[in-house]
């Protein structure tokens, strides 16, 4: 390591010190100590300061972790650790939900979409949709400014990162099949009116496969720069200390500002006569996201664009699996029975456009290769939706979200079809080619697309 990895650089102490007002603010609510009474607008500001705080800290604990664990398994914990925002948020209208239905007997939205069953659903659904059609055409964005960026400044870019196109290796195939398993498996979600703890045990194996495949992955030399170049460079026992200990301050500080963040956004956006269906759908979700985002920006910019796009891919498996099956759990939990959670009519058309669009996803990513184009495709067709979900009359919207589900299901087939060779790799690949024949392939390719 260079001497610049020998020495404590100030981001990482300053990440850690402007985290800590949120942290307070929001333990203090919990644990019942004196705090100031803030507005909204103030309280929102301060703790997404802090999610951001803990955003870096992830980042940097994510890649020195990689000195001791494999890439896949310290992206798949760091991508948990980023969605818990979105946990947290999921799970406090789940057990509202709950709570209602062992009250009433019942847990049916009302008109204006604010039963807690109902906006459980919506949280997730806008959380996932954000994910893929912000997220993913984020990372390509930035990545081929990184680019252009490096090679103004005559330095070397990466072999993952192009202008205009991000490129997998081929060890996130096991990604890429899971997300698919689940996607296929929720397809049926429209057709339900309910999500059951059959449910749950199906996504929570998937994502334990899932976990337990990443975890014979072989372990990596990475290349460290900056704060997580520090910290990589201790010595072993230190060096997991520490790297543990960022990854629990940033977890605590997500868990103690996540709700309240968007509560206070949602607050905000009531104060400003914003509906607040389009709250929990729209503007929680994407403060929930925004710990990810940031870190999968910082990946892209530092030139680790396949880990940056593999961080969301992660995101979106935790998500997809683990995420919607605990759905259910704490549903049970809290209603003290074995209900599942019920779907209106609306949600039904919210999971079949939310699958739809992982449908999609997942058929570009078989060729392990994000495009512009498709970059763009996925944000425009994002957009669109999450325009008329604003301006148009719930009925209406409705028929958009039917269209574009068929728009998202026309263009996976062709795509899948097209593809189907790769559909094939994948599938191989994800489950069972042994990760020495990967990293090989992997790094095969790197040589022919850099000739190094």
């Amino acid at each position: 390591m260079p001497d610049a990895a020998h020495r404590l650089t100030p981001p990482l102490p300053l990440a850690a010190l402007v985290a800590v007002p949120g942290l307070y603010l929001g333990g203090a609510d919990y644990l019942g100590w004196p705090h100031p009474e803030l507005s909204s607008p103030l309280a929102a500001v301060i703790y997404g300061i802090a999610i951001v705080g803990a955003a870096f800290i992830l980042s940097w604990a994510a890649e020195a972790a990689q000195v001791d664990i494999n890439g896949g398994l310290a992206l798949a914990l760091l991508a948990f650790l980023a969605v818990l925002p979105e946990y947290a948020v999921d799970f406090v209208f789940t057990m509202r939900a709950g709570l209602i239905n062992a009250e009433h007997g019942h847990c049916m939205a009302g008109a204006d979409g604010s039963n807690p069953c109902s906006l459980a659903l919506a949280n997730m659904t806008g959380a996932n949709r954000i994910l893929v059609g912000i997220g993913w055409p984020l990372v390509v964005l930035v990545a081929t400014l990184a680019v252009m960026r490096a090679r103004r400044r005559g330095g070397s870019s990466s072999p993952s990162a192009h202008v205009g196109w991000v490129k997998l290796p081929r060890r996130m195939s096991v990604e890429v099949f899971f997300l698919g398993a689940a996607t296929l498996y929720s397809l049926h979600f429209p057709l339900r009116h309910s999500l059951t703890l059959v449910d749950a045990a199906v996504l929570v194996s998937l994502f334990v496969a899932y976990a337990w495949r990443l975890a014979k992955a072989p372990v990596e030399e990475p290349d460290l720069t900056g704060t997580s170049a520090w910290v990589g460079s201790r010595p072993k026992s230190t060096r997991r200390w520490l790297y543990s200990f960022m990854f629990g301050y940033a977890a605590v500080v997500i868990l103690a500002t996540a709700e309240h963040f968007a509560h206070n956004l949602v607050e905000t956006g009531t104060e400003l006569g914003i509906d607040q269906f389009l709250l929990v759908q729209w503007v929680a979700p994407l403060a929930s996201e925004s710990p990810e985002l940031i870190v999968a920006c910082l990946f892209a910019w530092k030139l680790h664009a396949s880990s940056s796009l593999g961080t969301l891919i992660s995101s979106k498996v935790n998500q997809w699996t683990l995420l919607v099956g605990t759905i259910p759990i704490v549903f049970a939990l809290s209603s003290g029975s074995f209900d599942g959670l019920p779907i209106d009519l609306h949600q039904r058309f919210e999971l079949l456009l939310t699958a739809a669009q992982s449908l999609f996803a997942v058929s570009i990513l078989v060729s392990l290769t994000m495009t512009t184009r498709w970059a763009l495709t996925l944000l425009i067709l994002f957009l669109t939706q999450f325009v008329t979900s604003i301006v148009l009359p719930t009925e209406v919207d409705r028929v958009i979200i039917a269209v574009l589900s068929a728009v998202y299901g026309v263009l996976s087939l062709g795509l899948l079809i097209y593809r189907f060779r790769e559909v094939g790799r994948v599938t191989r690949d994800g489950l069972a080619t042994p990760y020495d024949a990967l990293q090989r392939a992997d790094e095969q390719e790197a040589i022919r697309l850099t000739g190094k």
